[in-house]
C-alpha cells in the first residue's frame, strides 16, 4: 500500500513537472514575441555588431544614423514643401533672381525695379506666414507685436537701404506710405472681408486697444507736425539746424515712449490681444475655435525662415532702392507716388494676409493688432530709428516731412480713430476705408513733391 502511495505521489510530481516545464515553454514563447524581448534582442543584434572584432567597428545599415539623416531630410523637405510650395503666390519667387539677372546684362532700371517688386511681394507674404507659425508658440500678445514687427521688416530694410544711399525723402515717403497703408487698405480690406463673412452680425474687438494705438499715432502726428510747422513759419532760431535738433529730440522721445507702450502691453495688458465676445470682455475659452489650427512648422524651422527670408529680402531690398530713380523717370511716375504708394503695398503684403486671415476668423483684436499696431510701430518706432540710424550714419534726416504729408497723415489718424470709436466693424466700415486710400493715392498721383530726391540727397560717408 505504502508503496502504491509512493509510486503515485511519483508519477504525479513528473506530471506536475512536465506541466510547468510545458507552461514555461509556452511562457518563453509568448515572451519571444513581446515588444520589450523584441526591443532587448535589437539592442543585443545591434550590441553583438558593434563588437570590434577586428580594428574595423561594423556599420550600423539598419541602425540609428541612417534612420535619423532619412528623418532629417525628410524633414528639410516637408518644410520647404509646406513654407516654399504651399501657396500659389510663391509663383512670383523666381522674378528675384530674374531681377538680379537682369540688372547685370541690361542698364533697363524699370525693369529691374518691377521685377524686384515682384520678387519681394511673395516674400513678404512668407515672413508674415512665418510669423504667424511662431506666434502659436509665444501666445496672442507677443504674437501680434511679433506680426506687426516682421510685418514692417521689409519697409524698414528698404529704408535701411535708401538712408544708407542718402535718398533720405524716399525713406520719409515710404514709412508715411506704410502708415497710410496699414490705416486704410490693410485695416479696410480686413474690415469688408470680416464683415462679408459674418453679415447678419457686427463684429467687435477691444475699444481700449484702439484708443491706446489712436493716442500714440496723434502722439507721432504731433512729433512730425512741429518741425514742419517750424519750417514753414520760418520761426527757428538757428536757420538749417533747429529744425534737426527738434527732430532728433523728438525721436528719442518717440522711441521711449514706445518702449514703454510695450512694457505696458506685455506686462499690464495681456489680454489686447485676446479675442472678446459680442459683450465687449475679452475671454479666455476659445477651444473650439482653435481645436483645427495647430502650427505646421516647428518653432526652430519659423525661425530659421525668417532668418532665411529677411536677408533675402534685404538682397532684393538693395536693387530696389538703387533702380527707384530710374524707374520714376522710365514710367513717368514721380517718386512721391512709387514710394507713398507702390512700395507700402508690396511691403504690406504680409499684413494684408493676415489681417484678413484673422478677421474672417472672428479674431478682429489680432487683425486690428496687425493693421494699427503696425502702423503705430512704424511711426512710434520706424520712423524715430531711421532719425537715430541716419544720425548715426551722418545723414540729415528729420521729421519734416513736408506740409501735404503731414496734413495727410493727420487727417487719415483723425478718420480712422473715428471709426474705431465704437469697438464695432462692418463691411460698410472696410468699404469706407478702402475708399479713403484711394483717395490718397490719386492725390499723391497728382501730387509732385517739392523737394526732389537729388536735392535731398546727402553725400555718402
Amino acid at each position: 500500500m505504502d508503496y502504491k502511495q509512493q509510486v503515485g505521489v511519483q508519477s504525479h510530481v513528473e506530471q506536475m513537472g512536465s506541466v510547468e516545464d510545458r507552461s514555461m515553454d509556452d511562457l518563453d514563447d509568448e515572451c519571444l514575441h513581446s515588444p520589450g524581448t523584441d526591443a532587448r534582442k535589437t539592442q543585443a543584434s545591434d550590441s553583438n555588431r558593434q563588437i570590434p572584432f577586428s580594428d574595423k567597428k561594423l556599420p550600423l545599415s539598419d541602425g540609428f544614423p541612417i534612420v535619423g539623416n532619412k528623418m532629417t531630410r525628410n524633414r528639410i523637405y516637408r518644410s520647404i514643401k509646406t513654407v516654399v510650395f504651399s501657396n500659389k503666390l510663391n509663383l512670383l519667387m523666381p522674378f528675384g533672381p530674374l531681377a538680379i539677372l537682369v540688372h547685370k546684362l541690361t542698364a533697363s532700371n524699370g525693369w529691374v525695379f518691377f521685377l524686384s517688386l515682384l520678387g519681394i511681394t511673395p516674400l513678404a507674404e512668407r515672413l508674415g506666414y512665418a510669423t504667424e507659425q511662431l506666434a502659436f508658440f509665444t501666445g496672442p500678445t507677443v504674437g501680434g507685436l511679433l506680426n506687426a514687427t516682421f510685418g514692417n521688416a521689409t519697409e524698414l530694410i528698404i529704408s535701411i537701404y535708401a538712408l544708407k544711399s542718402g535718398m533720405i525723402r524716399v525713406v520719409q515717403l515710404s514709412l508715411l506710405g506704410s502708415i497710410l497703408s496699414n490705416m486704410l487698405l490693410v485695416l479696410g480690406c480686413a474690415f469688408f472681408c470680416g464683415g462679408l463673412v459674418y453679415h447678419r452680425k457686427e463684429q467687435v474687438f477691444n475699444k481700449a486697444t484702439a484708443v491706446v494705438n489712436s493716442g500714440l499715432l496723434l502722439m507721432a502726428v504731433m512729433g512730425l507736425l512741429f518741425p514742419a510747422v517750424l519750417h514753414y513759419t520760418h520761426t527757428e532760431r538757428r536757420v538749417g539746424k533747429s529744425e534737426l535738433s527738434l527732430s532728433r529730440y523728438s525721436s528719442c522721445i518717440m522711441l521711449v515712449a514706445y518702449a514703454a507702450y510695450l512694457f505696458f502691453q506685455l506686462r499690464s495688458q495681456n489680454d489686447h490681444y485676446s479675442p472678446i465676445n459680442e459683450e465687449g470682455s475679452p475671454h479666455g475659452d476659445n477651444s473650439d475655435n482653435d481645436e483645427d489650427e495647430a502650427p505646421e512648422i516647428s518653432k526652430w524651422e519659423s525661425m530659421i525662415w525668417l532668418t532665411i527670408l529677411t536677408a533675402w529680402i534685404s538682397i532684393l531690398s538693395d536693387y530696389l532702392v538703387d533702380t527707384i530713380q530710374g524707374a520714376s523717370e522710365a514710367w513717368d511716375l514721380s517718386i512721391a507716388f512709387i514710394s507713398v504708394i507702390l512700395l507700402p503695398i508690396i511691403g504690406n503684403a504680409a499684413e494684408h494676409a493676415s489681417a484678413i486671415m484673422f478677421s474672417m476668423k472672428d479674431k478682429l483684436d489680432i487683425s486690428l493688432g496687425v493693421a494699427i499696431g503696425s502702423s503705430t510701430q512704424i511711426s512710434m518706432f520706424g520712423i524715430p530709428f531711421c532719425v537715430v540710424i541716419g544720425w548715426i550714419m551722418g545723414q540729415e534726416m528729420d521729421l519734416n516731412f513736408q506740409l501735404f504729408e503731414t496734413a495727410t497723415l493727420f487727417i487719415t489718424v483723425i478718420v480712422v480713430a473715428f471709426f474705431l470709436q465704437e469697438g464695432t466693424s462692418n463691411y460698410f466700415k472696410g468699404l469706407m476705408l478702402i475708399l479713403c486710400y484711394l483717395i490718397v493715392a490719386a492725390s499723391f498721383f497728382v501730387h509732385e513733391d517739392p523737394t526732389s530726391t537729388d536735392q535731398k540727397k546727402q553725400p555718402q560717408t
